[in-house]
């Protein structure tokens, strides 16, 4: 049990120190460029690893991977757009708000708005000192994200469905790389130091967690594992001041909680107990490390 919660935390603070990481690249790349990479790198291992087929498949399941693809992108653009502008924790406490909205209606369950309403007034507490102070576009950028977020979940679930291990992630990822060349391709991405950040953001945001998570997986309940991956915004707090200097006031600390507290409470709500190994359904838990 005690190396389950380990491999799941362990992934988590991968997840947030490589957006940390990804943050430093900014200044040399941009967000776009950071991002271009980041997909780049990422679906270059996938597709290598997973070596999935192009021909055999439906119309349909070319419509998932491009819709898969859309929303890889988007997320990544957006989040990182975000964290350019405001703080690495609030960032993820506004994005995590789009998968807990599907939970919450997914879950249908009176109890489940009970936490929505706590995740509300989370963000309430963000604007208390106005939006100004986070900058208005980061907040929407992240709102964005969380959107795009929870198309993932639904798409990622699709995927699931029609290929096989992780084929569809693959090819999602590589028309998500497609979709963000235009946006993000620029010839100082080449550059050593660019391309040596990029890959460890890369394998942080990306390899290191898959792997961590599937393992922890075969030793976890499905819902302490949810749970504990829904203390993001908790480790997106200590990578944004450990590694950026980010500082947040005393009513920023309690929105972030109260956030997390409404995630874990519609983890709790939404999902019934299953048995170590069996993989979880979408929530605001569910692992997408490896898309970002």
């Amino acid at each position: 049990m005690r190396a389950g919660v380990g491999l799941v935390l362990g992934g988590a603070m991968s997840v947030q120190f490589g957006s940390a990481v990804a943050a430093l690249l900014f200044p040399r790349a941009g967000a776009a460029g950071v991002v271009t990479l980041r997909l780049l790198i990422a679906a270059g291992l996938l597709l290598v690893v997973c070596r999935p087929r192009l021909r055999g498949h439906s119309r349909g399941d070319w419509a998932v991977v491009a819709g898969f693809g859309i929303a890889l992108a988007g997320m990544n653009t957006l989040f990182y757009q975000a964290i350019d502008r405001i703080p690495l924790g609030p960032a993820v406490t506004l994005e995590v708000l789009g998968p807990l909205t599907l939970s919450v209606v997914a879950a249908r369950r009176r109890a489940s708005w009970w936490w929505a309403g706590l995740a509300l007034a989370g963000v309430a507490l963000l604007g208390y000192q106005g939006f100004d102070r986070l900058d208005p576009a980061g907040a929407a950028f992240a709102l964005g994200a969380g959107v795009m977020w929870a198309g993932y979940i639904v798409f990622s679930a699709r995927a699931g469905q029609r290929f096989p291990k992780a084929d569809g992630l693959a090819l999602a990822m590589g028309a998500a790389t497609l979709l963000s060349l235009p946006l993000g391709a620029r010839p100082h991405l080449l550059e050593p130091v660019t391309l040596g950040l990029g890959t460890v953001v890369a394998l942080m945001s990306s390899v290191l967690p898959y792997t961590l998570e599937l393992r922890a997986l075969r030793r976890l309940p499905t819902s302490t594992f949810a749970v504990l991956m829904s203390l993001g915004p908790a480790l997106a707090v200590l990578a944004g001041w450990t590694v950026l200097g980010q500082r947040l006031s005393a009513l920023e600390l309690v929105a972030v909680a109260l956030v997390i507290a409404a995630s874990v409470g519609a983890v709790r709500t939404s999902r019934p107990t299953s048995r170590p190994g069996s993989r979880p359904a979408p929530s605001p838990g569910k692992p997408r490390e490896e898309a970002r």
